[in-house]
């Protein structure tokens, strides 16, 4: 396979910013991130397209482990889910977007603006399950008998609290990519 490359003054091909008097290295000045509402339309509507993912996945682990009830096998099948996801995002993030993220004009980037390698999209979709797994983490831990209404609206607070706290950022970014060392951008051409 041949290794991608990047016209001669994108910025993929451009060196980093020099670390400032502190030791950080500045954000690429250039490059403009998209707004709360449209970042969250892009993640309910990528919601929308793993359903396909996940839905032809779990056929194809039901069907090659044999499994005849939905109980059966479930933390092998969980796991699998979280593989096969994993490796659907990797793949996507290290090429840019997800087909989402190409409807709303967003790309994934490093923080200096570059293309992500595989490993920087995979440490990024590990460090993205902050969005499920804490609220997840404490319903199952609280051992309090909860309805599936109320799991529900603590998973969404969850997800708005988290959301809103991408305010306290200075760039904006959600704090996952931050801690991942990458960040969402508007793509090229996005304004018509």
């Amino acid at each position: 396979m041949l290794p991608r490359t990047s016209p001669p003054d994108s910025p993929a091909t451009r060196p980093p910013p020099a670390p400032d008097a502190t030791g950080t290295t500045p954000a690429a000045p250039d490059l403009k991130t998209p707004g709360l509402w449209r970042r969250m339309a892009c993640w309910l509507y990528e919601g929308m397209l793993m359903f396909a993912v996940v839905f032809v996945a779990d056929y194809l682990f039901s069907a090659l482990t044999q499994t005849r009830h939905g109980l059966e096998n479930r933390h092998g099948q969980q796991a699998f889910l979280f593989v096969v996801l994993g490796i659907y995002f990797t793949w996507f993030w290290s090429r840019g977007q997800t087909l989402a993220m190409k409807t709303w004009h967003i790309r994934v980037v490093d923080r200096h603006g570059r293309p992500l390698t595989q490993a920087r999209a995979l440490l990024r979709y590990v460090l993205s399950w902050v969005w499920f797994l804490p609220p997840l983490a404490g319903i199952w831990a609280s051992g309090v008998p909860m309805s599936a209404g109320q799991q529900t609206v603590l998973l969404i607070g969850w997800i708005a609290v988290w959301a809103l706290l991408a305010r306290f950022h200075p760039q904006r970014q959600f704090w996952h990519d931050a801690w991942a060392g990458t960040r969402l951008v508007s793509s090229e051409g996005s304004r018509r």
